[in-house]
């Protein structure tokens, strides 16, 4: 299969709240958090200096990650990463996800965070496989779905 990854293009706005909303009600909830970023993705990630990408197949949105900006410097956090449920399963994601370590590497940050839950098993095994380590969870972590924190430093 081939994909194109592309960083964000206004246009398609709405694909990345759709992907993200369709997997949080398939896996969880849509927190309030959730909606006030995905709603307004330029305020919240490309405004503040982080990235977002699409993959493309055929000139389709199927998937979208984030990078968003931390209070840590020089460290991103990977977020709001979907792919269309009918494309699951094809390494899509495995892609997305080694383009996002790809472009922290080039950009000299000190690494990538994720925030998880240990219900997504398959995500957690992949984090591993890509060299995520678990770190511990703040208190005052943004997502109440979380009970998992994982760092890749480069």
């Amino acid at each position: 299969m081939t994909i194109k990854i592309i960083e964000f293009n206004k246009k398609y706005t709405q694909n990345f709240y759709d992907l993200n909303i369709e997997w949080l009600k398939t896996h969880f909830y849509v927190e309030a958090y959730d909606e006030e970023v995905l709603s307004q993705p330029e305020k919240y990630i490309i405004d503040k200096g982080g990235v977002i990408f699409f993959v493309l197949k055929d000139k389709n949105v199927v998937g979208t990650a984030a990078l968003m900006l931390t209070s840590k410097p020089n460290i991103l956090e990977l977020t709001k990463m979907a792919v269309l449920p009918e494309l699951r399963g094809q390494k899509i994601g495995q892609q997305l996800l080694q383009h996002c370590i790809d472009y922290g590497k080039s950009q000299s940050l000190k690494g990538l965070l994720l925030y998880s839950s240990r219900k997504l098993e398959n995500a957690i095994h992949l984090y591993r496989k890509y060299g995520f380590v678990e770190i511990p969870v703040e208190e005052n972590c943004p997502y109440e779905r979380c009970d998992i924190k994982m760092m890749l430093e480069f």
